[in-house]
């Protein structure tokens, strides 16, 4: 074999051990917060400023670079505070605005310390900067698998009927979220409807849960926070958590036996 030859296989196999990069890779690794808009899926140097940019304004996030599902949510938790679109994305404006937050030292939330609730100890559940609520400690395991099942879903739109066809839906309402939730603690079979959660139970409300049931809507309170659609603090009409309460005017307060 020829010396020109024995190299030009060298660099051959010198070359193939050597990682390529596409241009959109190459592009994606200078790019800073603003230069482009951001979804779920990608990849990038902005996403990991916007990761640093959402903790440093009190939304915790995992700086990876990756936009995934979490990163997502904090998003969305980020849109709620910031009199933005609830949608999990970030456009060139919302990138500009986060900036000019961070700029400023503005922080769009901090944790709240647990306060005194409607629970057997006093204890309320504290509601977490993506929307998910945590139970306290000292809660039933049924109360923590409720708020469990709840966190679950809260990122889903209004359905009317949501819920009630099957568990797993694209959407729920009023009280196929409800129902969603206390199955997922083991506290239904099948899900009711709204003037169903009025004979649900045992009447009065309760130490950990109070469903609240009328011929038109229905809600609960599970250790002192508000699961409803529609009544929340954010732009969506979906299942949410809430520490507001809303008026208990025309409904009927019940609760789970022992609950």
């Amino acid at each position: 074999m020829s010396r020109c030859r024995t190299i030009a296989t060298a660099l051959a196999v010198a070359g193939a051990l050597v990682p390529t990069f596409s241009a959109a890779e190459a592009d994606a690794a200078r790019l800073t917060l603003g230069d482009r808009n951001l979804r779920q899926g990608m990849a990038g140097r902005d996403v990991r400023v916007l990761q640093d940019f959402l903790t440093r304004v009190g939304i915790e996030t995992s700086v990876d670079g990756h936009y995934g599902p979490l990163t997502a949510r904090r998003v969305k938790s980020w849109e709620r505070r910031s009199d933005r679109r609830v949608n999990g994305r970030v456009s060139r404006s919302d990138g500009r605005k986060l900036r000019r937050q961070v700029n400023a030292g503005i922080t769009v939330y901090s944790t709240p310390k647990p306060a005194p609730a409607q629970s057997a100890t006093g204890e309320k559940a504290v509601l977490n900067p993506d929307g998910t609520a945590t139970a306290p400690e000292s809660a039933p395991q049924v109360v923590k698998d409720v708020i469990a099942a709840g966190n679950k879903i809260i990122d889903k739109p209004y359905k009317y009927g949501g819920g009630h066809g099957k568990w797993e839906d694209s959407g729920y309402d009023c009280s196929g979220s409800m129902s969603y939730a206390l199955h997922g603690g083991g506290l239904l079979d099948q899900a009711l409807t709204s003037s169903g959660f009025s004979r649900f139970g045992d009447a009065g409300k309760g130490q950990w849960i109070t469903t609240y049931g009328s011929g038109g809507h229905s809600y609960m309170v599970v250790a002192g926070l508000r699961f409803d659609t529609g009544y929340n603090d954010s732009d969506s009409d979906g299942p949410d958590w809430s520490a507001k309460m809303r008026p208990a005017s025309g409904y009927t307060a019940r609760h789970p036996e022992g609950l």
